[in-house]
């Protein structure tokens, strides 16, 4: 019984030190970092009235009947 229960820890120990697989985590979480990055960014620019202004100044652009001045 004793032989058992010391095979069982050394092959725990073993497993826990195994860094198989630790690069794929790194990365997962990496790529998870940078989606809510963009989400932040993207919920910020829809939020702050930048968005509206930029397609508000495309479309009097893009109207050739008006007197708008279209520039950079």
């Amino acid at each position: 019984m004793l032989d058992k229960l010391v095979v069982f820890v050394l092959t725990l120990k073993m497993r826990l030190s195994d860094e198989r697989g630790q690069d794929i985590m790194e990365y997962a979480l990496l790529a998870g970092f940078i989606a809510v990055g963009f989400a932040v960014a993207a919920a910020l620019v829809l939020t702050t009235g930048v968005w509206n202004k930029m397609v508000t100044t495309i479309l009097h652009c893009i109207d050739f009947d008006s007197a708008t001045t279209c520039g950079p």
